[in-house]
């Protein structure tokens, strides 16, 4: 199952349509863009591994593009188009790209950095124009085309992004079986008749879109791909386009869920069989309406970039685990102390993955080794436990850990509790500098109305807040802080960048201590 052969089979079959605009690509028109893109990359001397990178807005291009690098045999790594220049100018020099391609949105920023590599832009009309450059090669198949691969980089959240550097591919041949498109079938229960029509809500450049997209279009799917998300939109492209399948982030049923009722309930969602979500851990109440409203369609997974291994629960078995990511249909879990000893059941601890498969940090050997275990094993950071059935329960990120008068507080469970308050959007708790207690809690609250964080209503709305959660909170872990802001830094993929905040507390701070 592979795009070219549903491009021989099904060509004018819909393989990409742009939610938005109707923009539509059928199978052959990207097989024929794949294979020039594929030609441009060898012809620009890119072979086996080599890097080239893409900054670019969710368009209809994008996943073209994708499909032309899974023939060159190239390393694809995608940027996320929320960077800074700096940001965008460090992965480019890590990861050795020998070309950007981007679109005119950013081409400003894109050739403003200071790096070697060539730039292509999608509708410049000059000299490095991509639709240009693509016209001048020949649309047929490559005579040796080989696997490509992708290059992640970590959100940066906790420092500099580091690059995921996959094991080489198993095979040479490109048709050769993909391993996701196994587990999207047995584990989600995807059909394989090309009658999927799947909708991506969220930026491209991140990995379960790319990973969800491409194995809906080696099943012969059409993908739906929003521009932009936005909630209402969201339910009216389901009923639009009669979508079958999607796949969301927990902030994303957030946002739904804040719709008004009428809107709510405005839309027939009636062809949808199977949404998927992942990405962060999703508050039980908020899953729980999730579930009354769009019935046990749900399937939820924990996985990572690094593509160690993967768990999955669907509603059936969630509304019997509350709260739990499911059991590992890839990768054996283990959840360790902090002298490495494994756990028993219910209690948290490290959770890694046992893997023949394991991939490295780029240029970084010594993250790489953080993330290891004696005995061969992986982590992605997180804290967590299993039950005696065997179903994992997500805790927090390590990383995210407040230590406040030697107490170890996770940010998730508080976070949890503040978005279920109608009058919260979104809400970020972090560990900020405090003489006393070494840190003390801070909760960043976004309002669905910021009218409501005006002086007197905000002080109203803390004390509202700070009564909802108090009966489910010990003392030590209430904020010691709310502020209110209009918006919060998280990405579209569901992660929000705390240390953009911890940052900016850390300065506060230490500017107050100056005084």
């Amino acid at each position: 199952m592979h795009p070219i052969t549903h491009a021989a089979v099904q060509p004018d079959h819909p393989a990409i349509v742009m939610a938005g605009s109707g923009e539509t690509v059928t199978y052959r028109q990207m097989d024929e863009i794949a294979n020039r893109f594929a030609r441009l990359l060898r012809d620009r001397g890119l072979g086996r591994g080599d890097h080239f990178a893409i900054l670019m807005e969710n368009n209809a291009l994008y996943l073209q593009l994708v499909w032309g690098s899974q023939r060159a045999g190239t390393m694809m790594v995608p940027v996320s188009t929320r960077l800074t220049a700096p940001e965008i100018a460090y992965i480019l020099k890590d990861a050795g790209v020998k070309i950007l391609v981007t679109s005119a949105k950013y081409a400003q920023v894109a050739r403003a950095i200071d790096t070697d590599c060539e730039v292509l832009v999608l509708g410049s009309g000059g000299a490095d124009d991509l639709e240009a450059a693509l016209a001048g090669h020949d649309p047929a198949p490559l005579p040796d085309p080989l696997p490509g691969q992708y290059m992640l980089y970590s959100s940066g959240t906790t420092g500099q992004p580091k690059g995921v550097k996959p094991r080489p591919p198993e095979s040479d041949d490109v048709l050769a079986p993909n391993p996701l498109v196994g587990l999207a079938v047995m584990g989600a229960g995807w059909p394989t008749d090309g009658s999927i029509v799947y909708l991506s809500p969220a930026p491209l450049y991140h990995a379960a879109p790319l990973g969800w997209c491409t194995t809906a279009h080696r099943l012969g799917a059409t993908v739906v791909v929003m521009e932009k998300f936005e909630p209402g939109h969201a339910l009216a492209t389901i009923e639009r386009y009669r979508v079958t399948d999607s796949q969301w982030v927990p902030t994303h049923f957030v946002r739904l869920l804040k719709l008004p009722e009428e809107e709510r309930r405005r839309h027939d969602l009636s062809s949808h069989r199977r949404a998927i979500h992942a990405a962060a851990p999703c508050p039980v109440p908020v899953k729980q309406a999730m579930i009354d409203w769009w019935g046990p369609i749900i399937i939820e997974y924990y996985a990572g970039s690094e593509g160690i291994g993967m768990t999955l629960i669907k509603s059936e078995d969630w509304l019997a685990h509350p709260g739990s990511v499911g059991r590992a249909i890839h990768g054996k879990l283990h959840v360790c102390g902090p002298d490495g000893a494994e756990v028993p059941a219910g209690q948290d601890g490290l959770i890694y993955f046992e893997n023949v498969n394991i991939p490295t940090y780029h240029n970084d050997p010594a993250k790489t080794a953080e993330a290891m275990h004696s005995e061969g094993w992986m982590t992605l950071g997180d804290i967590g436990h299993v039950d005696s059935d065997g179903y994992l329960y997500l805790t927090d990120r390590k990383s995210h850990m407040i230590i406040a008068g030697g107490v170890n507080i996770y940010p998730q469970e508080i976070e949890n509790l503040l978005v279920t308050h109608p009058k919260v959007m979104d809400a970020a708790v972090i560990g900020a500098p405090c003489p006393d207690m070494g840190e003390m809690v801070v909760a960043v609250v976004q309002p669905v109305d910021m009218v409501d964080a005006a002086s007197d209503e905000g002080r109203v709305l803390e004390e509202e807040l700070r009564a909802f959660i108090e009966p489910s909170l010990s003392r030590v872990k209430m904020p010691r802080l709310f502020e209110f802001r209009a918006e919060l830094p998280r990405e579209a993929n569901g992660k929000l960048y705390k240390r953009e905040l911890r940052d900016e507390f850390a300065a506060r701070a230490a500017a107050e201590a100056a005084a």
